[in-house]
């Protein structure tokens, strides 16, 4: 069932104290994957005094290894930010040890640098430069790209759900050759095109960033792409169904927890508003050293009337 204005509303006006320790709980969870997905998407702000909105940020941070057959419970985490400077996602990862897959985001370069983040890349973002090509402008290029690109991801259709090293076996002896011939022909096409063109942006593009795009094949657990971040920033497009803006960087961190708490449920396959209605009428006497068993995967196991969520 779909979350109307008033129970959205409940939410942020009145538990955004309550929430803090649940939302930590989850952050937690997240961060101690070994491999996550980061993306982050714009949000209307209420700008105080100047009857006008500005531009904050929602970052967004999955852990999600079922495709290489973990049953560590998904989850994701978001956090508001006023803007988008690179010290965010810093911050927001000071303490993640191991591999980000997220886009081009220049603002991630820091982080990688650093050496205890590796970065994987996203070929969606790639496929998705040479689809607008070719449906702009028909070009014999972009549709070999694509041509090509969908036969990795036909390798990846085949191979989800099973073991990271069967994924990473199948891929090496697989999709490498086909990268490999995929490279060479990149470099071969960009030759023949004008540098300014938007096929040869699309081919540097690609080439920029061949390191991290052939990570996967490396590893098991990483995916081919970052989808799991972008499915999980559509959460953000019921929220503005229900309203134009946050009211301030207040209510912005208030819709980061509880974009929070419904995107975990809804990657557990339960009901949002089932679970965040759970939720409220346990939370307040809750234990704070027992929080944990308010994430959507342990509450959704316990049977209805449990007496040890009672007290």
């Amino acid at each position: 069932m779909p979350l109307d204005r008033s129970t959205l509303a409940e939410w942020v006006g009145g538990c955004s104290r309550l929430l803090k320790p649940l939302v930590e709980a989850l952050r937690r969870h997240v961060m101690s994957a070994e491999k996550l997905h980061g993306d982050d998407t714009p949000v209307p702000v209420l700008a105080p005094g100047l009857g006008k909105t500005k531009t904050g940020r929602l970052w967004t941070y999955v852990r999600d290894d079922r495709p290489s057959g973990d049953a560590t419970p998904p989850a994701v985490w978001f956090a508001y930010t006023p803007d988008r400077k690179g010290e965010h996602p810093k911050a927001h990862l000071s303490k993640f040890t191991g591999t980000l897959q997220a886009d081009g985001y220049a603002g991630f370069d820091q982080i990688y640098e650093a050496g205890k983040i590796q970065e994987a890349a996203c070929w969606a973002h790639v496929r998705r430069k040479f689809y607008d090509i070719q449906v702009a402008h028909k070009s014999a290029a972009a549709m070999e790209a694509l041509e090509r690109i969908g036969a990795l991801y036909a390798i990846e259709k085949e191979i989800r759900g099973r073991s990271p090293e069967e994924r990473r076996a199948v891929r090496n002896e697989r999709s490498r050759p086909l990268l490999e011939s995929l490279k060479q022909w990149l470099e071969e096409t960009l030759t023949k095109l004008s540098r300014k063109s938007d096929t040869a942006m699309a081919v540097r593009y690609a080439l920029g960033r061949w390191e991290a795009l052939l990570r996967y094949c490396d590893d098991g657990r990483i995916e081919i792409d970052n989808n799991a971040a972008e499915r999980a920033l559509r959460v953000v497009a019921l929220g503005r169904k229900n309203f134009l803006f946050a009211g301030s960087d207040g209510g912005g961190e208030s819709a980061a927890a509880i974009y929070s708490l419904i995107g975990t449920a809804k990657l557990n396959g339960i009901d949002p508003e089932s679970y965040l209605r759970n939720v409220l009428s346990t939370i307040a006497t809750f234990p704070v050293n027992r929080i944990d068993e308010l994430l959507p995967w342990n509450l959704a196991a316990e049977p209805a009337g449990n007496s040890r969520h009672a007290a």
